[in-house]
């Protein structure tokens, strides 16, 4: 089971390229390490599962979480392209794909976004940041946020199950965003729908996740 993981949330501009190069060694290059360290005694048993803590931004990137964002991407792509070879070796690849969960993960994340100096920024994007994003995040995980044991409690059943999925979603709140993406490979369905979401109706977002 690969879980290692770190966060990345604000302005692209104010974020370091050695914070980027960081977070990729961990959330990207520390599943290939470990990948390359198990797969080739499961492909000579013939056997074996390989567990991967994704996540639902793998799927669909989210406003000022580029980074991590293209990380999660980088893990999905890394998996359906190697799940191919595995199945012929009978090893299993699944992602467990979260959406928001209420760890002390999560918590630091916003504080440190809470306290960051965005003067390498424009005024106006610092403030959607701060204004806007921020406040939406604390109102989506206290209405959608699920808790660590759910998270290892759906891990589990991806384990046991007879027939390991390659992806296996963990919220179903985030089905429709999942389908809408689907639902027009242009990406200007979904790319409009976000857009609403947070300039123009984001009042209606926070009163409906309330």
């Amino acid at each position: 089971v690969s879980n290692a993981g770190v966060g990345m949330a604000g302005p692209l501009e104010c974020q370091s390229l050695a914070a980027m190069q960081s977070l990729m060694d961990t959330n990207f290059f520390g599943l290939v390490r470990l990948v390359k360290e198990v797969l080739p005694d499961m492909k000579r048993r013939r056997g074996g599962h390989i567990v991967v803590i994704s996540s639902i931004m793998g799927l669909q990137g989210i406003v000022f979480n580029d980074i991590y964002s293209a990380s999660k991407f980088a893990v999905e792509g890394f998996c359906e392209s190697l799940v191919v070879q595995a199945l012929r070796f009978n090893v299993a690849i699944s992602l467990v794909e979260p959406g928001p969960v209420m760890t002390e993960f999560e918590t630091k994340l916003y504080e440190e976004a809470e306290r960051a100096d965005y003067s390498r920024t424009d005024p106006e994007t610092a403030e959607i940041f701060t204004k806007l994003y921020l406040r939406n995040s604390k109102d989506v995980f206290a209405s959608l946020g699920q808790t660590p044991e759910d998270i290892a409690e759906h891990t589990l059943r991806v384990i046991e199950a007879a027939r390991p999925p390659f992806r296996h979603q963990t919220n179903v709140a985030y089905t429709p965003m999942a389908a809408l993406k689907h639902a027009d490979p242009s990406g200007a369905l979904i790319t409009d729908a976000f857009y609403k979401l947070v300039f123009k109706y984001d009042a209606v977002l926070r009163l409906g996740l309330r």
